[in-house]
């Protein structure tokens, strides 16, 4: 089996936590092809391009012409550290959230935490005075706002489970979740601002989403079900597969035919030994079978 196939078998076999770090990993892949590519001839413009098709820009404008960014820029990521970072987080805090909460919460929290975390990030861009003058080139791209819902999410669903961290010895998620907050989305707020303010979204969304779970509301319920209807649509219909059975020879009819015999008469035998109620049902269930087709 080569790679391809592994990669495959485990995108069909393997969690949805799996799924979302391979698409991320996959786009990365896609975009880095893409810059060598415009490297090679001597045209950036073509990585710039790519990029922009699927950052979510800051412009009402701008996005009313490609609304799809609002989930494509979830999976893009330009540099490295940036998918690392952000994978290794998913998959951490993806894991506890998948020992207490199914599959479908997961891809929910993550697909809405980052919507959210783009309409903060729109909405900031669009009324606080201190990015008019940015807000008609901004564009923002990334994993970061869905990390943060989940981490947030599933913080706040288990706030005392623990992890132990090298150096710090055992410490509560919830802990961490501030930390993480705190250091990604408050500190030196005047670089990358929209980032954090992306941030701030996916984690306010992270918070709601435990806060009405616990009240036994599922606010990801109804995006589920969008979900499972795109995906009926896009599944392919299996093929009606007609097998025809090959029929047995005389020689195989006859040995079936002495082996059924043979254990009805064992059947039988055991009800001269140990009566009736001495059988077992499915033994039970064969001498009836038997009777039926004598009557």
């Amino acid at each position: 089996m080569g790679i391809w196939d592994d990669i495959k078998e485990t995108l069909r076999t393997g969690s949805n936590l799996t799924r979302l770090i391979y698409i991320n990993i996959a786009v990365f892949i896609v975009i880095t092809i893409v810059a060598v590519i415009g490297f090679l001839l001597n045209n950036n413009g073509i990585s710039e391009q790519a990029l922009n098709l699927l950052s979510v820009p800051s412009s009402f404008k701008a996005l009313l012409l490609k609304p799809w960014t609002l989930i494509s820029y979830m999976f893009v990521h330009k540099d490295i550290w940036h998918i690392l970072f952000n994978m290794l987080w998913l998959y951490w805090f993806g894991k506890i959230f998948l020992e207490y909460l199914d599959q479908r919460k997961l891809v929910a929290v993550y697909l809405l935490g980052g919507i959210s975390g783009a309409l903060v990030y729109i909405l900031s861009f669009n009324i606080f005075p201190v990015f008019s003058g940015v807000v008609s080139e901004s564009a923002a791209i990334g994993a970061s706002a869905s990390v943060m819902a989940i981490v947030i999410a599933i913080a706040a669903y288990v706030p005392d489970y623990t992890v132990q961290l090298f150096l710090f010895g055992r410490i509560k998620i919830k802990y961490m979740a501030l930390a993480i907050f705190i250091f990604t989305s408050v500190m030196d707020f005047s670089i990358n601002s929209g980032g954090k303010l992306a941030h701030i979204g996916g984690a306010c969304f992270g918070y709601l989403y435990t806060l009405n779970l616990r009240q036994g509301r599922d606010i990801g319920r109804g995006f589920n079900k969008v979900i499972d209807f795109l995906a009926t649509i896009f599944k392919p219909e299996k093929k009606l597969k007609v097998t025809h059975k090959k029929a047995a020879t005389e020689y195989e009819y006859n040995a079936i035919k002495t082996e059924h015999q043979t254990r009805v008469n064992r059947i039988l035998d055991k009800i001269s030994k140990g009566g009736y109620d001495s059988l077992t049902k499915e033994e039970k269930e064969t001498l009836f079978n038997e009777s039926q087709k004598k009557n």
